[in-house]
């Protein structure tokens, strides 16, 4: 009776049941981000029947300029499941509701840009500023280092220049190095192969801002783990990640064990 009355039995009843899963949740995920610029969401079922049961052959989602936590933009991200068993009674109320936890294949797009501009971010800032580690104390006499307009320049295969200021009190000294980006395990981005960049920095002050530099990657090594920007009920692991011209490709999986309501 309920297969009728939606209309199952035929192909605009399928169209109607696939309409609904794309609607709820697309609108389900752009409630994860604090602005996003496109969210595009395909669910495939075949046959459509198979929906009354909650399952579902794939789900996929595409989305550009998404923000995240308000100040985390990624230019674009997209994942895409196997077969995903899904409470249908909740799709009808507006939810989207998982019967057993699923995996997804994702795909992150940053641009230089981007990256640049997280650094701005709160959470980032407070990891970088009023730094008290006994070897910084000692390079700055005892008072706190701050470091500050970072910049991050895309290179090619997976290496990046990265530059900033190391300020306490009255001083500045700039930091310049080249590095390759790597992963490690799958959770973290690591910042190999630290280099001082000399050329960047007067000679007469080179010997501080080398050891200030190497602080520098020290910290930024420590920094980058994605369990801190997990949503909630959604683990994010990393596989490969690539430079490509101004963009920084990241590819790997999330474990979902539940759909999150909120960013």
């Amino acid at each position: 009776m309920f297969g009728g009355f939606v209309g199952f039995g035929n192909n605009k009843g399928g169209d109607w049941g696939e309409n609904l899963i794309n609607t709820v949740a697309s609108n389900t995920i752009r409630h994860l981000f604090t602005r996003s610029e496109s969210v595009e969401v395909s669910v495939k079922c075949n046959p459509s029947s198979k929906l009354l049961q909650g399952t579902i052959d794939s789900f996929k989602m595409n989305g550009r300029g998404l923000v995240i936590k308000k100040q985390f933009r990624a230019e674009e991200m997209s994942f895409e499941t196997d077969a995903v068993a899904i409470d249908f009674s909740s799709a009808v109320k507006g939810k989207i509701s998982l019967k057993q936890p699923t995996q997804a294949i994702a795909l992150v797009r940053l641009s230089e840009a981007d990256i640049n501009k997280s650094f701005e971010a709160d959470l980032v800032r407070k990891r970088l500023e009023n730094l008290t580690p006994e070897g910084l104390t000692e390079i700055s006499g005892g008072e706190p280092v701050s470091f500050t307009d970072v910049e991050v320049q895309l290179l090619p295969e997976n290496k990046v220049k990265l530059l900033a200021k190391a300020s306490w009190q009255d001083t500045t000294v700039p930091a310049s190095l080249t590095c390759t980006l790597d992963i490690a395990k799958r959770r973290r981005v690591k910042f190999k192969d630290l280099k001082f960049e000399t050329e960047d920095i007067d000679p007469e002050i080179r010997d501080i801002s080398q050891q200030l530099t190497l602080a520098l990657g020290e910290i930024l090594n420590e920094m980058v783990d994605l369990d801190r920007f997990n949503l909630d009920g959604v683990k994010l692991r990393l596989n490969r990640l690539n430079t490509e011209g101004k963009m920084l490709l990241f590819s790997g999986y999330a474990q979902i064990e539940r759909v999150p309501q909120t960013g």
